[in-house]
């Protein structure tokens, strides 16, 4: 009996136990280890922040998936590695053994590069505090007697729509709330083409978002100082800046990228240890890099299920092959959507309804592993 640990319960694990479930390969006992009950699916965060879906319809159970799969799931955060027993150790003081270890836990927040970053804003991971938190958010949105100043840091993609979602769902409860987005000193949307930026900036001077080219250095609780010395008054700030790499895969020994990021070949197999797997977010495709992507992660996963039973099977893996360029789907807010793909971009009411039906087909996918 092989061990096959799968560490992380995000998209491409969950994904990972819909294929076990389908093919059952025998002689493989699997173990998720995850910090929470259901995923949550980022790709429709923003349009439950601007409040056109619940939160129920954003979650994604994974009991049922374990179960499909026979397997079983162990609640805890990893917080080492340890090769010599081939084990990883949890917060929960839990200990488990591997043959075969597959890492997907997603990206974190860099919260480091910004003084007063960890203490003064809501990062976007982990997505269940920045769900709380932004509720949170709201209510005092609603009380509050005068202007509400909401700023949102990173100029990204999902900068952008956060801003747009924000802008929507506090001004419903508010009229007096006024939104920011600093870029971090680059254009927005960066990696995508002119025409996209260009759509990104009508979308969010329609919602009057005031976009502001600059670099957040420090952030307090009531301003954001900016490396050309500007300050901004806030009164509550969100974080979209870069993913950052969890620290525990590099202090184990495994090779990473300059980042910190687990680095695979074309098998999704960490270069140093051929016993470890690793995709999404957390890894680095040391032979084809791309952005940090739901897009990716989600490619990768066949790939990974099938390379992690080829393991334990001794048979041979399958190469993962990237596409060249990824189709986004931008929420801006109200009920309509940007599609950019390279130099190519369109904007449309109909570009929503295609991401709509493209996101509830997903989740009624993972959500039908029984």
């Amino acid at each position: 009996m092989k061990h096959l640990l799968l560490v992380g319960g995000g998209q491409t694990h969950a994904l990972v136990l819909r294929e076990l479930a389908r093919t059952r390969p025998a002689g493989v006992d699997v173990v998720l280890v995850t910090p929470t009950a259901s995923l949550i699916y980022s790709g429709m965060l923003p349009g439950w922040m601007a409040g056109h879906y619940s939160l129920d319809q954003l979650l994604i159970p994974l009991a049922p998936l374990v179960r499909a799969a026979g397997a079983r799931i162990a609640y805890g955060n990893v917080l080492t590695l340890d090769f010599s027993n081939r084990q990883v150790l949890s917060d929960a003081g839990e200990a488990f053994h591997f043959d075969i270890l597959s890492i997907a836990t997603g990206a974190t927040m860099d919260v480091e590069s910004i003084s007063g970053a960890r203490e003064y804003s809501l990062p976007l991971r982990p997505l269940e505090r920045f769900v709380t938190g932004w509720q949170a958010i709201l209510q005092r949105a609603a009380r509050a007697r005068g202007t509400f100043q909401l700023t949102v840091v990173g100029g990204g993609a999902g900068g952008a729509e956060t801003a747009l979602a924000a802008a929507r769902r506090a001004r419903s409860l508010a009229s007096s709330v006024r939104v920011q987005l600093i870029t971090g000193g680059v254009p927005i949307l960066p990696g995508h083409g002119s025409h996209a930026r260009a759509l990104m900036h009508a979308a969010l001077r329609e919602h009057e978002v005031e976009v502001i080219e600059g670099t957040a250095v420090e952030i307090s609780a009531e301003a954001i100082q900016l490396g050309d010395g500007r300050r901004v008054g806030t009164d509550a700030t969100l974080l979209m800046t870069g993913a950052a790499a969890p620290a525990w895969p590099g202090a184990a020994g495994l090779a990473v990228d300059q980042r910190g990021f687990v680095a695979v070949n074309a098998h999704l197999q960490s270069i140093s240890h051929p016993l470890v797997f690793a995709a999404g977010d957390v890894a680095t495709l040391t032979h084809a890099p791309r952005p940090k992507s739901g897009v990716y992660a989600v490619r990768a996963a066949p790939t990974l299920a099938a390379n992690l039973v080829a393991a334990a099977n001794l048979t041979p893996m399958l190469s993962f092959a990237p596409q060249r360029r990824a189709l986004y789907l931008l929420s801006t807010g109200g009920r309509q959507a940007i599609a950019s793909w390279g130099r190519w971009a369109i904007v449309g009411r109909w570009v929503w309804r295609w991401k709509h039906r493209i996101d509830r087909h997903y989740i009624a996918r993972l959500k039908s592993a029984d």
